[in-house]
């Protein structure tokens, strides 16, 4: 059975301001390109669907153009909400959009919800754990303390259940495997309580996971635990990720083969440094640019001068050198002292010179004034 698993298409999202919705629009059809092109007997997304639990009206009507072309296509799609979608408005619909083999999970359920696909070996148990808070499985645990890591073995285990012995089984889940590297931006857990081990899933011949935006396999031998990682680049610290998704292959005896497969986006994320004036000398492009600016000294309207040249869409700027700079005198200045001190450190620092002479009372009376107007 051939499967493209992909996950976190976070639609309606946002980077630095700068609206990605005709992004997203254009990498989801190269994603149907790549559909037509693999012909896959199955396509899994594995939860944030949205980049919100109430998305615009263009995220949603982009969800249900891009669901229809594969419904159309007859392709069976597995669908599990994450921790951005709204679960119970996610949930409209699945037992009438199931007759089109459309099936979406959004809640976790008394009895998990259970997909039986088939292929010319056979069946293929597919279990949809769609991402919960710990505490909905506290009146099934007996126990005093309860994390995602506990709660999320009791509801594998109940799904298990459901899937005969020597059956070829995938899981889709949406959550934080312990040791996944993470990036800005995800929705980053606090502390430790959320990680969940890869072992919960040893029974299972794949997982798709969701949630952590660089694709990685946590998870080789036995069971394949493996994110497929974000359709694009969605923070300036994802532009080394190759971003696309994940073509998985199960064979008769239930042995797993993957690749990732590069999605090329409409516009790239990029990081570039230099003076502005070398920076103006690029060539143009449309992709989304950070500048980290290594100027000497402050430039008026940079940003307007990289975006009026080579960087149109140019999003943020960074001038390093000077923030370092602050740093360093920042970290040079006594706290135990009067205002009048820390700015003689700091003038210190800055010129190598001392405060003294008409500098020092000049300084001294501004300080005065202020504080007579508090």
């Amino acid at each position: 059975m051939k499967i493209i698993h992909t996950a976190d298409w976070h639609l309606g999202k946002s980077l630095k301001n700068q609206s990605l919705i005709d992004d997203q629009k254009y990498i989801l059809q190269e994603f149907l390109k790549l559909v037509d092109a693999e012909k896959p007997d199955a396509i899994i997304i594995a939860g944030d669907i949205y980049d919100r639990s109430i998305p615009p009206v263009d995220a949603v009507n982009l969800f249900d153009e891009v669901i229809f072309k594969i419904v159309e296509k007859e392709i069976p799609v597995l669908c599990i909400s994450g921790n951005h979608d709204g679960a119970a408005r996610l949930k409209f619909g699945n037992r009438i959009f199931e007759r089109s083999k459309f099936f979406i999970e959004t809640l976790p359920n008394e009895k998990p919800k259970t997909v039986i696909l088939n292929d010319e070996f056979g069946e293929v148990y597919f279990s949809l754990i769609p991402f919960f808070e710990p505490i909905e499985m506290q009146d099934k645990i007996s126990a005093e303390k309860i994390n995602a890591d506990i709660a999320n073995k009791y509801y594998v285990a109940e799904a298990r259940k459901n899937i005969p012995a020597n059956k070829r089984s995938v899981a889709v889940a949406h959550l934080f495997v312990t040791g996944g590297k993470v990036s800005e931006s995800e929705r980053k857990f606090v502390g430790a309580v959320e990680n969940v081990s890869a072992e919960n899933f040893s029974s299972y011949n794949y997982t798709a996971l969701g949630h952590l935006h660089k694709p990685q396999t946590m998870k080789k031998s036995g069971c394949v635990v493996r994110y497929s990682g974000s359709l694009l680049k969605y923070s300036f610290d994802e532009v080394k990720y190759d971003k696309g998704v994940t073509v998985v292959e199960i064979d008769g005896n239930g042995e797993v083969s993957f690749e990732h497969v590069n999605l090329k986006p409409r516009r790239d994320v990029r990081v570039v440094e230099g003076t502005v004036d070398e920076l103006r000398q690029f060539e143009q492009t449309e992709d989304y640019i950070h500048a980290n600016l290594t100027d000497k000294n402050h430039v008026l309207n940079a940003m307007e001068k990289l975006r009026n040249s080579a960087f149109p869409n140019i999003l943020s700027i960074k001038f390093v050198n000077l923030e370092r700079e602050l740093e360093d005198s920042n970290a040079n200045l006594r706290d135990d002292v009067s205002v009048l001190e820390q700015f003689a450190d700091f003038f210190e620092y800055s010129t190598g010179e001392k405060l003294a002479g008409d500098y020092r009372s000049t300084m001294e009376k501004i300080l005065q004034d202020i504080e007579n107007k508090d």
